[in-house]
């Protein structure tokens, strides 16, 4: 079950701020290091080898709020795969990340996935499904279609990016936050529906 974010008071103390614990999941060599290491640093670095888990951190400066990302990048070799639960507890967003060059690392993202719906509730973590390496789309072995088709028919975001050339890692990010922004929102706006209706419960009980 995901933690709630932790909402503090941005420096210049009107926006909220939110932290999110964010995973990054996939077979090894799908590039999820390179994506992180893209987002927090602007820098491409082809092999970067995780050993159990890698720690990031990003600040989102939005308009109605600052974000901060704890990106945690799992390592995806298989004898790591029973331990990873322990890296995702409380996350509040995954990446499912796959190789577009390679349809096994696809199939593999549906068996991240099925971890993860066995871990959380739909409402509790927001997952959106990242097809990498799209500058090697000359080699491509999942369409397009494919990941958007499985994406729609699990409620993922869906994107398709590329460490290397830096395309659409800021946006996939952006997307997330986005989503999890909405979620509060949402939540905020059920709460004060419920207290209304409360208040307007009391008044209509009120004798005389």
């Amino acid at each position: 079950m995901a933690q709630k974010a932790m909402p503090g008071t941005s420096q210049e103390g009107i926006r909220p701020t939110y932290i999110y614990k964010v995973v990054l999941l996939g077979s090894t060599s799908v590039g999820k290091s390179s994506l992180a290491y893209r987002y927090v640093r602007n820098d491409f670095r082809d092999s970067l080898p995780t050993v159990g888990c890698s720690f990031f951190t990003q600040m989102l400066n939005l308009e109605v709020a600052t974000i901060k990302f704890e990106i945690w990048d799992t390592a995806g070799q298989e004898k790591y795969h029973s331990v990873c639960h322990l890296y995702y507890r409380g996350a509040h967003a995954a990446l499912l990340v796959y190789d577009i060059t390679n349809k096994e690392t696809f199939n593999r993202a549906k068996l991240w996935l099925r971890d993860l719906e066995k871990e959380f509730l739909p409402d509790e973590i927001v997952i959106a499904l990242v097809g990498n390496k799209v500058d090697l789309a000359g080699e491509r072995e999942v369409a397009t279609e494919e990941g958007e088709e499985f994406a729609r028919t699990k409620g993922l975001l869906f994107m398709e990016t590329s460490a290397k050339s830096n395309h659409q890692v800021n946006d996939i990010f952006m997307a997330i936050a986005q989503e999890l922004l909405q979620r509060v929102r949402e939540e905020a706006s059920h709460h004060g529906l419920l207290t209304a209706n409360l208040e307007e419960s009391r008044t209509g009980t009120r004798c005389c």
